[in-house]
């Protein structure tokens, strides 16, 4: 059937509409900081309960309350507490069986009355499986039954007509994800945990490791350190794109220094070519800024934006180069308004930079200025 506007509504202005939607945001916000308030012992006997199970945080609710559990079921997961969500409906036709006697069950329903939930508890309670409520009274068969009740209170729903569950399954979500969040916190759960549950998407990429995303070491250009800057340019050629650094390594393979096409660019303009015939040492960037392949590619890229380098070393714990992080290789990696907040200054950050072809410094020093070109040109 379809849904018919009745003739004698009359539609509300723009500042009605505004003004009704401010004061729903506004009624659940004061209910959520009275909630915060109201917090005591019981919210700590959860936070103790979850942190202290063997097994997993079996989460269940009906309606809208259920649809708040999966959330909280997938937070609790995300941040390193195993949890499942189980249907009420469900679980009287086979899904109890998912429920173990080390688990621990969170049920949900703002009147504590849901029949479809109390109906578990006789169950659960035979099966000696801890239940945490979350309702708005500790005084209905749910909260009576509960091993640990958290009381939300009475509350006043954001509908005009007082019916539709908003305000409070906004506070029980808000409930939901203190506990999650005061539990992770308490298991020292770190970015890098968080990484291992988030492999795809932005949020994987920036969590994911530099040796994910690192140019390997046969696609790096390396040269010795006791060569010229003629003999390196010259000689440090690679098929494919080209990266805009060349990596100096003494006798035993270890990075001593960064050479960029900047800094041949800057040999030229500052009317320095008699440099080219000298060693290299001399003009590289000693002990240059480096990463671990362990490290995150978003703090990579801090390191890159906060220096202002296009290049960043990744090097084993010897400081032998296993391979580079070039900016090129970030772009669609990181978030738009990461990159468009953090963009490095150097090179990659200027379209029309000055590009220096080998060939022109193999017999005279002089400098040759291509257009910009593509990485699949290049």
């Amino acid at each position: 059937m379809s849904t018919q506007v009745r003739a004698d509504t009359r539609l509300l202005t723009p500042f009605e509409q505004l003004r009704y939607a401010r004061e729903i945001v506004r009624t659940e916000a004061r209910t959520l900081d009275q909630l915060a308030g109201r917090l005591g012992d019981s919210f700590c006997q959860a936070v103790d309960l979850v942190f202290r199970g063997r097994g997993s945080v079996i989460v269940t609710g009906m309606g809208k309350a259920g649809l708040v559990g999966r959330k909280i079921s997938a937070t609790l997961s995300s941040t390193g507490t195993r949890s499942h969500y189980l249907h009420p409906g469900e679980a009287f036709h086979g899904d109890l069986g998912r429920v173990h006697e080390d688990d621990i069950v969170m049920a949900l329903s703002q009147s504590g009355e849901t029949e479809e939930v109390t109906r578990l508890l006789p169950s659960l309670f035979e099966m000696g499986v801890p239940i945490i409520a979350l309702t708005g009274a500790a005084a209905s068969t749910l909260g009576r039954t509960a091993t640990v009740t958290i009381e939300l209170g009475a509350v006043q729903e954001a509908c005009s007509l007082g019916l539709a569950p908003t305000t409070s399954t906004t506070a029980l979500l808000a409930l939901g994800d203190a506990l999650a969040l005061v539990v992770s916190r308490m298991r020292n759960f770190r970015a890098e945990d968080f990484a291992r549950f988030h492999p795809g998407g932005s949020l994987g990429r920036r969590l994911s490791k530099v040796a994910d995303h690192m140019r390997p070491l046969d696609q790096c250009r390396l040269a010795p350190l006791d060569h010229t800057v003629r003999q390196v340019v010259v000689e440090c050629t690679k098929p494919g794109r080209r990266t805009g650094a060349i990596m100096l390594v003494d006798e035993q393979e270890r990075l001593r220094g960064l050479f960029t096409d900047s800094d041949l660019a800057r040999l030229f303009e500052k009317h320095k070519e008699s440099a080219l015939d000298r060693s290299i040492s001399e003009v590289m960037t000693s002990s240059p800024r480096t990463v671990p392949p362990g490290a995150m590619l978003r703090d990579a890229h801090q390191i890159m934006a906060e220096r202002k380098i296009s290049e960043l070393p990744v090097v084993d714990g010897d400081g032998r180069p296993l391979g580079l992080i070039d900016i090129t290789d970030m772009v669609g990696l990181l978030p738009a308004a990461d990159e468009a907040n953090e963009r490095p200054r150097g090179d990659a950050a200027h379209p029309k930079a000055v590009r220096i072809d080998p060939k022109s410094i193999t017999n005279t020093p002089h400098i040759t200025v291509f257009p910009s070109t593509t990485a699949d040109e290049e």
